[in-house]
């Protein structure tokens, strides 16, 4: 069976590197862009929700002629 082999030492020292570039967000920033996606999943969610709702309710009346 294969062993689990370690990444190079190069390899590592790069990817350290790498994220030593990145610009990383303020916690001020990671706050408001948390709030904005959480604002637009529940609008999202609430959107799809009343969709969900007439199509039932169109659903309901359709089968009421049968």
């Amino acid at each position: 069976m294969d062993k689990k082999r370690l990444p190079t030492p190069a390899f590592t020292r790069d990817i350290i590197d790498e994220l030593k570039k990145v610009t990383w967000p303020t916690r001020k920033e990671t706050v408001k862009l948390t709030m904005i996606v959480i604002g637009i999943s529940l609008l999202t969610g609430f959107y799809i929700g009343i969709i969900d709702i007439l199509l039932t309710k169109g659903l309901e009346i359709l089968t009421k002629f049968r």
